[in-house]
């Protein structure tokens, strides 16, 4: 069964983070639309997600490799700033275990310190080079 959904698949342009998202996006709005079942929203609703459901599947299934791919960087392009807001958040989250992370007052910069012994730590900023006393 396997072999033959890849044999399928060969020459077509699969899922990436665009067909991802358009899925997670019309799942979400069937699930909304089927809270809404009383009122014409709730069949809007539903029929918007599934044009979407059916649009990431045509996409999915699409021979055209060169046009998705297009479609798909474009869609990186805009999101971009988004994506990498989000990626240093989860950084720095992971960051805070080992480190802990001040902001200089007079710059603004953020300065990463290893958590270790000690009450009251000098720190200079690297950037400003003003020197500030903070508490582990």
């Amino acid at each position: 069964m396997r072999d033959k959904l890849n044999k399928f698949m060969q020459g077509r342009y699969g899922v990436d983070q665009l067909s991802r998202f358009t899925l997670g996006v019309a799942l979400f709005i069937v699930v909304i639309g089927s809270f809404c079942r009383r009122n014409m929203a709730g069949g809007v609703l539903d029929l918007l997600g599934f044009v979407l459901i059916i649009y990431t599947y045509v996409r999915i299934l699409s021979r055209n490799i060169q046009k998705r791919y297009a479609e798909n960087q474009k869609y990186l392009a805009m999101t971009q700033n988004i994506r990498g807001r989000f990626m240093k958040e989860k950084r720095m989250m992971e960051q805070r275990k080992t480190h802990h992370i001040y902001t200089c007052p007079g710059c603004g910069q953020k300065i990463r310190i290893p958590r270790g012994n000690g009450q009251k730590i000098e720190i200079e900023c690297p950037k400003c080079h003003s020197k500030f006393i903070k508490r582990k």
